[in-house]
Parts: structure tokens; C-alpha cells; sequence
């Protein structure tokens, strides 16, 4: 694969006239308009030699010129032992685990640590062959601090079904949250859209332009300085319930990132955020007959609820 950044020139046609840059970049060399915008920012355009913004206009006859940064080498995949990774359940089209925290759904760019596909791997699992290199069979993730059910498609039939029930949100996805105080009203819905952080690259936000995102939450059990919820997504955006339950000024016990009390979390004696992935529900992939999936907590998540019980 080629690492050196390939530049493209076009005239800019007279039907253009008077377009924004990004629009026109994505006319004439067929890049989406939010790629296009992105290749303005990063300085990567110019207009008879000069480096112009997303929202400036273009002038026909103008000669654009787009440098298109190389595609990153692929992503190796590590086989890998996970000892702490439990195999819930196993057959010809899926393997249902619990990932442990400090483990990743899949391997990514400055990713060191280890993986879901890569534990698979290294036990012996062969997976779907469908998605991208580094993720295949992968049809949802979960945060490398929360724990919990993962599904990851072992035949083709199976990552197509998946990725449908996710897209179409047929797919039941429930969590249990420890969160700092106790939320009014007690049970809601937090309906927020979401994307990236304004001033953030790694972090989420509640953002007016955002996409939709809706999560539901129930009192399990409220405790002295902190409430267990159970939590059910309509969707599934990155960090979705840490950022709804942040923009509630209840955010997961732990979940420092996101405003959480860090001395709280020390007296519980946890290292992260207390949010973990319990029940998992689908269509099965082979005869579409309804699987329900459940799973325990984890040692740190009992121990700080046994420690936060004794103080109320």
C-alpha cells in the first residue's frame, strides 16, 4: 500500500460558479461533503496555487488542486490470551462474550493493549471475514473501561443479520451504571443528541447538531452519594450513556472524564468508570428466534457496590 499522499488538480467548471470550496470538492472529485470540508481544514486544497477554506468560493476556470493523504497501513491483528475473557455462549454463526475492562473491541491506530478479536483469535475462534481488516466480524463495541456482553458474528450470514438489528435497533441493550447522586425524576429519558466534543478530539458531547441519541434509565437502588441505574439504549452512539448521564450532573461513578468525583471513586476503590454491559438480546442470525443474554459484575464494580452499601 502506498504511504505517499496523492494530489489531484481539475478546473473548476462553470457550473461552479460561486460554490462553496467543500462543495465543490466533493462535486468534482466525488469525496463526500464532510471529507471535503475535512481536506479544507488540514490545509490539504488551493485554488491557482493558493490554500483557500471549506467555505470560500470558487471561481470558474480556477484550477483546484487536492492533496489526498495516503490511507493508513492496515491494523494487525495480535492472537492473543485473554484468561479473563468468558465465552457466554458459542455456535456455528456467533460467540457472545464478556469483555473484561482494559480490553478493546478491536485493534485500532495507537491501540497497544489487548482485544476482543484478538483473544478470539487466540483461543481458536475463526470469525466473519466481513467489515474492515482490523474489525471483522465486529458489529458493536463497548468502551475499553466498561465491561460487559459483546456478539461478534462468526459467519457472513450472521455479521449481515447483526448489522441490520444495530442499524434498525432491534437489538436489546441493557446496562447497569453506578452515578454519582440520586437523578430527579428517579426513572426518564435522556433524548440528546451527540457527537464529537467541540474542544475535544477524544471526548462526547450534547450538542445541538448532533446525532440523535435517546437512553432510558430506571432506579435500581439508591445508596447515600450514588444511585445504580438500569439502562436501556434506543441507539448507540460512542459514550452515549456517560455523556447523558454527565449532561444529568449524575455521571458514572469513576467516569472521571466526564466530571465524575475522583475522590469518590478512590474511597470505592475503583479505577473507572461503573458502567457495565448486563443483558444483550437479538434475533438470532440462523432462524431469527429470539436469544436473551445475561451477565454477572465484575469483581471491582461488586466490590465498590459492597463498599458504597456499607456506608448508607
Amino acid at each position: 500500500m502506498s504511504t505517499v499522499p496523492q494530489i489531484r488538480n481539475l478546473p473548476v467548471p462553470d457550473g461552479l460558479e460561486g460554490e462553496r470550496v467543500d462543495a465543490a470538492i466533493a462535486r468534482m472529485f466525488g469525496f463526500s461533503r464532510t471529507k471535503a470540508a475535512e481536506l479544507a481544514a488540514d490545509g490539504k486544497v488551493t485554488l491557482d496555487g493558493s490554500v483557500v477554506g471549506k467555505s470560500d468560493r470558487v471561481l470558474a476556470g480556477s484550477w483546484m488542486e487536492v492533496e489526498i493523504p495516503a490511507p493508513p497501513a492496515p491494523v494487525q491483528i495480535v492472537a492473543e490470551r485473554i484468561d479473563n475473557m468468558r465465552i457466554v455462549h458459542d455456535d456455528e454463526h456467533i460467540v457472545v462474550v464478556d469483555k473484561p475492562v482494559g480490553v478493546a473491541a478491536h485493534p485500532s491506530p495507537g491501540w497497544t493493549g489487548p482485544t476482543v478479536i484478538g483473544g478470539l483469535a487466540g483461543a481458536g475462534y475463526r470469525i466473519s471475514t466481513s467489515g474492515a481488516s482490523e474489525r471483522q466480524g465486529v458489529v458493536h463495541r463497548l468502551d475499553v473501561g466498561t465491561s460487559g456482553l459483546m456478539v461478534v458474528a462468526k459467519s457472513e450470514i450472521a455479521y449481515t443479520s447483526l448489522k441490520a438489528q444495530f442499524r434498525d435497533r432491534v437489538v436489546e441493550k441493557k446496562y447497569n451504571a453506578l452515578v454519582q447522586g440520586h437523578p430527579d425524576p428517579m426513572s426518564g429519558t435522556v433524548d440528546a443528541p451527540i457527537d464529537r466534543h467541540p474542544s475535544s478530539d477524544w471526548k462526547w458531547a450534547v450538542v445541538a447538531n448532533g446525532k440523535p441519541s435517546v437512553t432510558h434509565y430506571d432506579l435500581i437502588e439508591a445508596y447515600r452519594a450514588a444511585s445504580l441505574l438500569d439502562i436501556k439504549l434506543e441507539t448507540g452512539r460512542t459514550h452515549q450513556i456517560r455523556v447523558h448521564m454527565s449532561a444529568l450532573r449524575h455521571p458514572c461513578v469513576g467516569d472521571i472524564t466526564y466530571g465524575a468525583d475522583p475522590t469518590l471513586a478512590k474511597r470505592l476503590k475503583l479505577t473507572r468508570q461503573w458502567l457495565h454491559a448486563v443483558e444483550l438480546g437479538f434475533q438470532h442470525p440462523s432462524d431469527g428466534e429470539w436469544v436473551q443474554f445475561r451477565t454477572e459484575y465484575p469483581e471491582d464494580l461488586s466490590r465498590a457496590l459492597e463498599i458504597i452499601s456499607s456506608e448508607s
